[in-house]
């Protein structure tokens, strides 16, 4: 048993580290597939000592990650354990996230409520592993077999790499259950083995199992595009997980949409359940004045990925800074370049060059524990936002609860707007183009400059809607009815 370090990030009296089992460096480097577990285990008796229900979280992406989606699944663990369930989390293995994603936060692991137990089960690594050394026996003597059976899984097993961490999954979890026993499962996605993983337990085990869609499984919602041919087993995977779940969450209204047309026998089981914001780390800002003489401050903060409409930003911020509200006028980015080792270079080189003095500032990434230092230096905030309706972005969730004029930079569908309507300090230009977003930036910069504590304190209180504890409170409720009302 291994424990994460003490979190010091939160600001409240420190925790003591989380319970966490590992399990040690990961085999099965060939081609591996999933299996249905076909027979039922049998389920042991309740235990009448447990003070609250319990759940087992199947979330793939969970700290030390920093992969999008982490702070999703480590609110829901957090909130839940605070409600009094017992909480197991299952994971990835420590070393994927450090060696093969090279996306890798330890300091993540201090944030995870004490009571929450962090399993980490063996998996696969076929479609990651490069060094030849640590290939599996078939891979290393029979390399075009071993693909060939890879890509036969993929194609009529399940359709995702990551179902090599399903058989190591599955048994995990049934030991855990025989030695006691789950109320409920819930599985975050993506990856989607964690669905297919909560069916096989569900069946199995004959417990219920609640799917949270932190993104859709089978469309692209930066497109809209279908993600899958009609003739793919995504289909039937998705269609048998949904049959049977308690409940279907899913991040905004518009992505619950197309699944309830999509798959309407679900329908009246969808819910949406926003990302939210954390006041433990933003605090509750107040209206501070301004420091005299200085040009106004501008600011992004959240991952820079090639999905962004960077060359619209900085065209219109062009614009914007010829308006005598804004000369001198700065424009600071915080933020890991990507979310892999290797984006970070072809980002960098899309910010304007230094010589063209436009004031734009690449700041480097900024600790979650450092945020609200950061927002407390900005004027005003950037939403800068990808994708389409069905992309809302946790970050607008920050952003809103900093009590400063917002500036957005997106397509004007976006589903972000749901949330900001009716912000007061909310301003768009309402289109995606130079000019646009370059008024934006003015009329920003002018409330900036004018700001009062009745404007600030109507911001913060458009945004206490979409705390992370106003946002899981409601699921959290309905999860206990669901795992039986204990």
């Amino acid at each position: 048993m291994t424990s994460a370090t003490s979190g010091t990030t939160r600001q409240q009296p420190s925790r003591e580290p989380s319970r966490a089992i590992d399990a040690g460096p990961a085999g099965g480097r060939g081609a591996a597939s999933a299996r249905s577990v076909r027979r039922p285990v049998r389920t042991p008796p309740r235990r009448a000592a447990r003070s609250g229900p319990r759940v087992l979280y199947l979330a793939f992406f969970f700290p030390p990650t920093r992969a999008s989606g982490v702070y999703r699944a480590l609110a829901t663990a957090n909130l839940l354990a605070d409600r009094g369930w017992e909480v197991t989390v299952a994971t990835a293995p420590r070393e994927f996230f450090a060696d093969y994603l090279r996306s890798h936060d330890p300091s993540l692991e201090g944030r995870i409520h004490p009571a929450v137990t962090v399993e980490r089960p063996r998996m696969g690594y076929f479609r990651w592993e490069r060094d030849v050394r640590r290939f599996g026996r078939l891979r290393a003597n029979f390399p075009s077999l071993a693909s060939a059976a890879y890509g036969w899984a993929q194609r009529r097993v399940f359709p995702e790499h990551y179902a090599t961490w399903l058989p190591h999954l599955l048994a995990r979890a049934v030991r855990l259950h025989a030695r006691r026993r789950f109320d409920v499962v819930v599985a975050t996605g993506n990856p989607f083995a964690s669905f297919a993983a909560a069916w096989a337990l569900g069946r199995a085990l004959r417990i219920p199992y609640v799917l949270d869609y932190r993104d859709p499984w089978t469309f692209n919602p930066l497109t809209g595009d279908l993600g899958f041919p009609e003739g793919s087993n995504a289909w039937t995977w998705e269609r048998r997980v949904l049959r049977g779940a308690a409940e279907v969450v899913h991040v905004n209204e518009p992505i619950r949409q197309w699944y309830a047309y999509r798959y309407p026998f679900a329908a009246g089981r969808s819910r949406v359940v926003y990302n939210g914001w954390e006041p433990d780390i933003l605090g509750r800002p107040e209206w501070v004045p301004r420091p005299a003489g200085r040009p106004l401050r501008f600011g992004y903060i959240g991952t820079v990925t090639d999905h962004l409409p960077l060359e619209v930003l900085f065209d219109g911020w062009r614009l914007a800074r010829q308006d005598p509200s804004l000369a001198g006028a700065e424009l600071h980015l915080h933020g890991h370049l990507g979310f892999f080792s290797h984006s970070a270079q072809p980002l960098l080189d899309r910010l304007p060059a230094p010589e063209e003095q436009l004031g734009v500032r690449y700041r480097g990434p900024v600790a979650k524990a450092e945020v609200a230092a950061a927002y407390a230096e900005m004027d005003a905030v950037v939403f800068l936002a990808g994708g389409s309706r069905y992309v809302t972005s946790g970050k607008v969730f920050e952003y809103m609860a900093t009590g400063k004029p917002i500036v957005s930079v997106h397509r004007p569908d976006h589903a972000a707007v749901e949330v900001l309507r009716g912000h007061p300090l909310w301003f768009s230009g309402g289109r995606l183009d130079a000019e646009a977003v370059a008024g934006a930036f003015v009329e920003a910069g002018r409330a900036a400059l004018e700001l009062t504590p009745n404007q600030v304190k109507r911001a913060v209180e458009h945004a206490e809607r979409f705390t992370r504890e106003a946002t899981l409170a409601p699921f959290e409720e309905r999860l206990r009815r669901i795992a039986g009302g204990r």
